[in-house]
């Protein structure tokens, strides 16, 4: 059941953000303290059309019994979190990123969703997930 709560957490995430970066990049870039330039603009469309589709995923998937393949996804947007909650740590730092409000909430998102996911592909609930036949 955690899996089921954790991918769909991810996936409205995902969803959220992925959509108001392709309709309007501008509002998540001005967030950040970060001026819009077309640039800028068109990075933040092409996350916002990755993290679509991530979302879309997430949320097919929720319901799947264990497997390799759903292993391979949770193992996938594990390491996305993982890797995503540097790199605006490093923006801020090196004044890149204005604001700390604009890198505080997503940060906190990216520890929480990263643990959800270890605790689901690496902890008890793995083995819970599987002894539940979920």
């Amino acid at each position: 059941m955690f899996r089921k709560i954790i991918l769909s957490a991810v996936s409205l995430t995902a969803l959220a953000v992925g959509t108001i970066a392709v309709i309007s990049p501008g509002t998540l870039l001005a967030g950040k303290g970060i001026v819009a330039n077309p640039a800028a603009e068109v990075w933040m469309r092409q996350v916002g059309v990755l993290l679509i589709p991530l979302g879309l995923i997430a949320f097919w998937v929720r319901g799947h019994k264990d497997s390799p393949t759903l292993r391979a996804v949770l193992l996938g947007n594990l390491l996305i979190q993982a890797g995503m909650f540097p790199v605006e740590i490093i923006a801020y730092r090196s004044g890149v990123i204005p604001r700390l409000s604009g890198i505080v909430p997503n940060s906190a998102l990216h520890v929480i969703l990263a643990c959800g996911l270890a605790f689901v592909v690496f902890g008890k609930g793995a083995r819970a997930e599987v002894a539940e036949g979920n």
